[in-house]
This record gives C-alpha cells, sequence and structure tokens, in this order.
C-alpha cells in the first residue's frame, strides 16, 4: 500500500499468505508420547550395508558399468483396516518393472520411510501388511523405522518386528512371511547407510513423540556419516519425519531440521536430498540454501495407508504451486509440486550427473484398474551444482 502526496492510497497486490507466519512448514508440537530407548544392534559400527551383498551380480554389475542406478522410494505403507490402496500402489511399482529392459533401467529396490506397519508394529501384522502386498515385487526392499513401527503394545518390544524383518542377521524366513518367499532384510540397525555405486543413503530413525526426536549416539553417528562418506556420489539422508511440509494436519518438524542442521554444520557437509514420510501425501519442497545452492526435501508418504493428508488451504483454497514459504530461520523454501488426493509412489533415477525424479499415482479404489500410474512430478537434478535443470516437461 502506497500514498501518494495529495491523493488517496494505492494498492497494487496483497502479500503472499505463505509470508505472514500463519502457515507454517515446520512447527515443534506437544509431545504426545515419551522417547523410546533403541534396541541393540544386529551388526557392527559403522553400520552399513553394500548393495552389492544384497543384489544379484549380474544386476549389480549393469548399475556399475552403465554408472546408472534406478529405486522406487515410499512410505506409510501399512494397509490396516482397508488394504486396498496398498495393494494398488504394490502393483503400481510391479508394473513399473520391465521384464526386457536392462538392468541399471528397472528399480533395484524399494526404499521405505517408514511406518511399515501400522499401527504399533506387531510382527502378526507384518503377513497382512507386508509380505502379502509385496509378494510379486521382485526387488529388495529397505527400510527406515516410524513412529508406529515404534510404538509397541504393553506385551512385546519397541520396534520389535521391525528388527526381525528388517535386521536379521541373515536372509532367513520368518515365520510371520506365511506363503510369501521374502526373506528378512540383514540391514545392521535401526539407523544405518546403504552404500551403492551412485548414491549413499543415510538412514535415520526419528523414534516415536510427535515431529520424532533423535539423540546421542545417533547424533554422533550422523555427523560421522557426512564427514566420511565419499563426496564422489551424493549422499542423501532418509528419515520417517519430514523437516519440511506443507500439509493441514501434521506439518513438518523444527526438532528434525535442527538435528539435520546441527550435524550438517558439525560435518560441513549437507546431504544433496532429503527423504521423508509420516504425512500421507507427496510433497517435492526446495530450500534455498545461503551459498545459492538447492536442496530437495521429498514427502512420499502415500505409500498404502488409506486416509491421506490434505495440504493447506489458504483463505479456503487450496494452493497452486510452486508456492514460496519463509522458514522461520529465513531460509526460503519452495513447495515445487504435491498431490494429496491420491496414492502413489516415487521413481529415482540416479547418474554420476543427473537424479531424475518421477512421482506417479496410482488409481483410487473407485476408479477403473485400467487408468494405470500416471505421472503428476517430473524434476532432473544436477547433484554436482546442486540445481535442477530446467523443465522441459
Amino acid at each position: 500500500m502506497t500514498k501518494v502526496k495529495g491523493k488517496g492510497l494505492h494498492v497494487f497486490a496483497r502479500s503472499r499468505p505463505s509470508h505472514s507466519g500463519h502457515h507454517p512448514i515446520h512447527l515443534v508440537p506437544p509431545r504426545d508420547t515419551h522417547f523410546r530407548p533403541l534396541p541393540n544392534a544386529t551388526g557392527k559400527e559403522p553400520f552399513h550395508l553394500d548393495l552389492k551383498d544384497v543384489l544379484a551380480e549380474d544386476q549389480y554389475k549393469s548399475i556399475v558399468k552403465r554408472k546408472k542406478l534406478t529405486f522406487h522410494l515410499n512410505g506409510d505403507m501399512g494397509g490396516i483396516v482397508y488394504g486396498v490402496p496398498q495393494e494398488l500402489v504394490a502393483k503400481g511399482m510391479e508394473s513399473d518393472v520391465d521384464p526386457n529392459a536392462e538392468a541399471s533401467d528397472n528399480p533395484a529396490f524399494l526404499y521405505v520411510t517408514g511406518d511399515c506397519v501400522y499401527f504399533n508394529g506387531e510382527v502378526k501384522e507384518y503377513y497382512k501388511q507386508f509380505y502379502q502386498p509385496y509378494e510379486f515385487y521382485s526387488g529388495p526392499i529397505f527400510a527406515v523405522p516410524g513412529n508406529h513401527d515404534g510404538e509397541n503394545l504393553p506385551n512385546e518390544n519397541t520396534l520389535e518386528g521391525f528388527v526381525r524383518n528388517f535386521c536379521a542377521p541373515n536372509p532367513v524366513k520368518m515365520p510371520e512371511s506365511g506363503d510369501s518367499h521374502r526373506t528378512a532384510m540383514v540391514q545392521p540397525n535401526v539407523y544405518w547407510t546403504l552404500l551403492t555405486p551412485l548414491v549413499n543413503i543415510v538412514g535415520l530413525y526419528s523414534n516415536v513423540p510427535a515431529g520424532g526426536e533423535i539423540l546421542a549416539p545417533q547424533t554422533d553417528w550422523l555427523i560421522n556419516e557426512l564427514k566420511t562418506l565419499s563426496e564422489e556420489i551424493p549422499l542423501f539422508v532418509a528419515l520417517h519425519h519430514p523437516v519440511y511440509s506443507a500439509d493441514d494436519h501434521h506439518s513438518g518438524s523444527t526438532t528434525m531440521k535442527n538435528v539435520l542442521e546441527i550435524a550438517a554444520d558439525a560435518a560441513k557437509r549437507h546431504p544433496e536430498m532429503v527423504l521423508a514420510g509420516h504425512v500421507h501425501n507427496f510433497q517435492r519442497l526446495t530450500k534455498a540454501r545461503p551459498d545459492g545452492t538447492q536442496v530437495p526435501y521429498l514427502v512420499t508418504g502415500a505409500g498404502g495407508y488409506h486416509n491421506l493428508h490434505n495440504i493447506m488451504k489458504v483463505n479456503g483454497r487450496k494452493m497452486i504451486p510452486p508456492v514460496v514459504f519463509d522458514d522461520k530461520t529465513g531460509d526460503p523454501v519452495t513447495l515445487e509440486r504435491y498431490t494429496d488426493d491420491h496414492h502413489g509412489f516415487l521413481r529415482l533415477e540416479i547418474t554420476d550427473q543427473l537424479i531424475t525424479g518421477r512421482y506417479y499415482q496410482v488409481p483410487r479404489p473407485q476408479d477403473p484398474y485400467s487408468k494405470g500410474n500416471q505421472l503428476v512430478d517430473y524434476f532432473e537434478f544436477d547433484w554436482r551444482p546442486r540445481h535442477y535443470v530446467p523443465n522441459k516437461l
């Protein structure tokens, strides 16, 4: 608003609601439960699992030779109460595999950003919510735990089901797997790093309290991973509670933002990308850092749990991206793209130069299944200068 001498007020525009402070993309929620002590590690420090020890030799060689790794990313999958959305996402990911394609062109694995089994990570729910839906998914499945995986019932230990089925000492067939052929995964701990030829994925366990909580020794381990992992390939951090989110249910977590930023400052290295779940939709947000680089923050929590979370509305209307928010510390964060009315999955392709992302939504239960996967987001990120390539799609 501007007053011109001798005249009335001129009005040229209104302030963006996202700059008003009334639409936070991260906050500190009240604690709704207590921190759960972590179970003992099943492997040795520094808790690394090399992809070459899990994949078939010819598949791994194809990835190395062609310098290309493709994988699926998802979260909040458990199909309790109503399993159809989870089944549709599983079938969507299965159809994203081409049996005639080069091995490196197909997703090598699925990485889950937590909440694998609702509501309390019970061992008895693993067949219905994990082994049965992914019976025909042809790759290994890795994961970090979510709050629902760790929020145990009185007669079970925290993360008991997760440790049994994702952190087994050997790839054995668990009794809860039923008639599935899938063996338990051999992650060395509930926080751990997946080593691959083209990206290292540092997986954190953000525990049970609202907004997450990560304490020592996990914080010390995170700093050491950021310091010591190769800078010749990108580094992702995966956790359950997102740092940023523009939804109207959880929002992002100031607590997780502080954990990550303190570790990055101490290590003098920031991850190239941050992956999360917890919020039941898909969002791609970008933080502009003071040094001019960009960091994508991906929320991939629409993997099958039946209740989806809406993006917050402004004056009763849905936001149309891109939408720029002012983070409380002054860092601009842009909501680039979202979808909150369908379940879906993300496909990431990584080369020695580019990270390419494609997010697909799958049909809703009431839609014709012939509708198939629909591409709703596409991006290319040049990870060396840490900038998006202009989107031509």
